[in-house]
């Protein structure tokens, strides 16, 4: 078989991410096969006739033994359980990667789970997601020009990791690698801070008698700011417990400056403000998201 083709690939989690991948790889005719996994009968169905998978899975044993590649793209939080379930099942030539926010946790299910099958794991981080879910939001060109980060393990042959590369490659995406330790630490702070407090923000105004009143009035600002408190509340509550320390020391810094910010407008510190809000316009608009 080439590097660049598969015959059969399984996908547990059909939405999103993982639809979207499987679309993906259709697009670019690498793929023979799709066969999908997940809790939810409708949505499997759904996926199936949107043409995301050929078959919904039944059997884990029979699919995943002859798979070429196995993706898990549900939350973390079901990984490991997911990760017991396939080892005993994983064919020699079977590779398996991931689509989860954290990495730390994934590749401990991993060490946890997989055994001697572990060397078979390549762990990755899609950098793609969207507010929308399910298998209707799944899209072709989701991982065009987006970033995936792998965070290989010792285990992995070079070969290995090469081949999952190559697959999320030709879904369109752009590969880095980082360890998993330092990709936890990047999206604590670039992800995962910002999805905490949109969705605190947002948390914050619904309990107040005028919410209403307030939305009313809301306008690009706020809708900016809190887009991605639309996100799953499920992932998102696996992804905070997943890099739960990470996650406390980006929110313990923040802390600390909104006391700052707090502090100078007591005291009406008018340079203050603005030499904070000076350096942020700056480092945003030198920012140049792919």
């Amino acid at each position: 078989m080439q590097l660049t083709k598969f015959n059969k690939v399984v996908i547990f989690g059909v939405g999103l991410i993982g639809g979207s991948f499987a679309l993906a790889l259709r697009r670019a005719n690498v793929v023979n096969e799709v066969v999908g996994f997940g809790r939810s009968a409708a949505t499997l169905e759904q996926a199936r006739q949107l043409g995301i998978i050929d078959r919904i899975g039944l059997d884990v044993a029979a699919e995943v033994c002859d798979a070429d590649l196995v993706l898990l793209a549900t939350p973390v939080g079901q990984m490991s359980d997911l990760m017991a379930r396939i080892a005993p099942h994983m064919g020699a030539r079977t590779l398996m990667t991931d689509g989860g926010s954290t990495k730390g946790d994934v590749v401990a299910a991993a060490y946890a789970n997989l055994g001697i099958k572990v060397g078979q794991f390549v762990p990755a981080h899609p950098i793609a997601g969207a507010e929308q879910s399910g298998a209707a939001a799944a899209r072709a060109d989701l991982y065009a020009g987006k970033k995936v980060v792998l965070t290989p393990l010792p285990e992995n042959s070079p070969e290995t990791i090469a081949r999952v590369r190559k697959a999320w490659e030709l879904c369109g995406a752009v590969v880095s690698e980082l360890t998993a330790q330092q990709h936890d630490e990047v999206f604590a702070a670039v992800s995962h801070l910002p999805h905490l407090l949109s969705f605190a923000l947002v948390h914050d105004l619904a309990q107040r008698d005028n919410r209403d009143q307030l939305l009313s009035f809301a306008a690009s600002g706020f809708r900016d700011f809190t887009r991605i408190a639309a996100s799953s509340p499920e992932m998102w509550r696996d992804i905070c417990m997943a890099n739960k320390t990470a996650l406390l020391g980006e929110l313990a810094d923040y802390m600390q400056e909104l006391e700052t910010i707090r502090r100078a407008l007591a005291a009406d510190d008018a340079k203050k403000l603005e030499d904070i809000f000076s350096l942020a316009r700056e480092v945003r608009g030198n920012w140049a998201p792919q």
